[in-house]
């Protein structure tokens, strides 16, 4: 549990170590303009928000890569730490031979479908291979199934054949 925290920490610190030069300059940027404005008397927002956006995208350009650096550091750490420290760890949420004692879906496992004995079986179907439901399948036919399946008529086909029909 101390692992996690001090990783969430870890966390932390990274978004405001990433966060934290952008918000900086634009705030800086935007109290000098404000301040240009106030002795201008120029209340334009567009004016405001034109170098912020600039110097923003300027902080980014030139600490993004460090910042790629500070978020690839994070990654790596928290996989070797979920691949390789936790599952060595032996304090665990819950013991590892949890479900050994307990079961934990015995309601919905139980068996509602029992398989039928001999003779049951033999009344619910005819006694033909596949017949089930005794008198009602002896009155079925089978036939061969067509060697060539038969080509449906395309869309022009069947409205030439329509047209033909309806003269």
């Amino acid at each position: 549990m101390d692992m996690l925290m001090e990783y969430m920490a870890r966390g932390f610190v990274t978004m405001l170590s990433i966060s934290m030069p952008c918000v900086l300059v634009a705030a800086g940027i935007g109290l000098v303009v404000g301040i240009l404005q106030a002795v201008t008397q120029v209340q334009e927002q567009t004016i405001a928000a034109a170098p912020k956006i600039l110097a923003v995208f300027m902080v980014i350009i030139i600490g993004g890569v460090g910042f790629v650096r500070i978020l690839t550091n994070l990654f790596t750490d928290g996989m070797a730490m979920a691949f390789n420290v936790i599952p060595k760890n032996d304090s665990y949420v819950l013991p590892p031979n949890y479900y050994k004692y307990t079961r934990p879906f015995a309601n919905e496992m139980q068996d509602k479908f029992k398989t039928p004995d001999k003779d049951s079986f033999k009344k619910m179907t005819s006694g033909k291979p596949g017949g089930i439901g005794g008198k009602q399948n002896q009155n079925q036919i089978y036939r061969k199934a067509p060697a060539v399946i038969e080509p449906k008529a395309d869309l022009l086909e069947r409205q030439r054949i329509y047209d033909n029909a309806n003269r």
